[in-house]
């Protein structure tokens, strides 16, 4: 099976869809072609590729390609020299770019997003969407406490003691746990907030306290949060607006799949925070949870900064690649067992991934 993998070309993207590590894991099976320069801003030079068994070719790297492995949607003169029938691998945003997914199914191709991934126990090898969740969640800890002009722990000091950092994280998914891990081992005291019951012991088990506001759904079947009713969101911000002052660093991580982010943090929230306090919004890049956020920017608001840095993994492009090239290998494992495309349209996870498909594939 020959895999193309193709520089990433979105603006600020430095991810790679496979890793040297992953071609030399996938074995004889597959012949993989590597376009050069592919993996240099995540760290992964040329030169390892080849070691790895992996050809490097210039342009025209899809041509012949029996599958596309991509980080971001491929660009449309990628998809322009796909043959029918290829296969594509990426982060295809299809609840969102319809225009791309258009594109993909005009070409013919067959695509398999890696966010359409079932979340279900034989699945978590490629949930590429924790993988990268965790990655961004390290991240936003890491940039509030570039930002905070506190230290994060207690220091104990001949000039007297320091009191530590409050952090309050929103949402105790894959990112909101992860969050609360590496705030925790830099010494903050951590408070989080869900609105489903079920994370309260994720939430303690790692050290923090459970901030608990009154407002409570379920999950869906993804594991996400039900959508709250207007009723809820209203009692919800006015429970934020009213404890938040209590924080100096406040992560955001609430996302509805295909929907814009919900605003839980109000204009007037932010402006009882004390001057110095820090939001890092993760969901930034489907408009934000605070109110204040400018996607790709970040502001300053009555002395509080809000940071609305989009695609954190690629900030982190080393480890968010090979956690991703990991999905991906362990996907192209599934859809082609023995390096041969097999497509079994009963499969809860080819099916539920694939989000094109030639009728004749069908």
């Amino acid at each position: 099976m020959r895999v193309a993998v193709p520089k990433e070309t979105a603006p600020g993207e430095r991810r790679v869809a496979l890793v040297p590590e992953t071609v030399a894991k996938l074995g004889t099976a597959f012949e993989v072609r590597v376009e050069r320069g592919a993996g240099e801003a995540a760290g992964f030079p040329d030169a390892a590729y080849a070691e790895a068994g992996a050809e490097l070719v210039e342009g025209n790297i899809a041509t012949d390609a029996d599958c596309v492995v991509c980080v971001r949607s491929p660009s449309a003169e990628l998809v322009a020299s796909m043959s029918s029938g290829t296969a594509v691998i990426g982060f295809l945003e299809p609840l969102t770019d319809e225009a791309g997914i258009a594109l993909l199914r005009e070409r013919g191709v067959v695509a398999f997003a890696m966010e359409s991934i079932p979340r279900i126990t034989r699945a978590q090898s490629m949930d590429a969407l924790s993988s990268q969740a965790t990655v961004a969640g390290y991240k936003a800890v890491l940039l509030a406490a570039d930002r905070v002009p506190r230290l994060f722990p207690m220091l104990m000091t001949a000039a007297g003691t320091i009191a530590p950092v409050r952090a309050l994280v929103i949402g105790a998914g894959v990112a909101g746990l992860q969050a609360i891990a590496t705030a925790r081992r830099l010494g903050a005291v951590v408070s989080a907030f869900d609105v489903r019951p079920a994370v309260q012991e994720q939430v303690e088990s790692l050290g923090a306290a459970f901030l608990d506001l009154g407002v409570r759904t379920e999950e869906t079947a993804g594991g996400y949060a039900k959508e709250l009713t207007s009723e809820q969101q209203a009692q919800q911000q006015a429970a934020l607006e009213e404890r938040i002052p209590d924080f100096d660093v406040v992560v955001t991580t609430a996302a509805v799949p295909g929907r814009p982010a919900p605003k839980l943090i109000p204009r007037s929230a932010v402006e009882n925070m004390r001057p110095g306090s820090v939001i890092v919004d993760l969901a930034a890049e489907t408009g934000g949870n605070c109110e204040v956020t400018v996607p790709g920017e970040d502001v300053v608001h009555h002395g509080v900064t809000v940071i609305g840095t989009t695609n954190l993994p690629s900030l982190m492009a080393f480890h968010a690649s090979q956690l991703y090239s990991r999905n991906v290998g362990a996907l192209l494992a599934h859809l082609a067992p023995a390096g041969e495309l097999t497509l079994d349209w009963d499969d809860e996870i080819t099916s539920g991934a694939c989000v094109t498909r030639p009728q004749a594939a069908a």
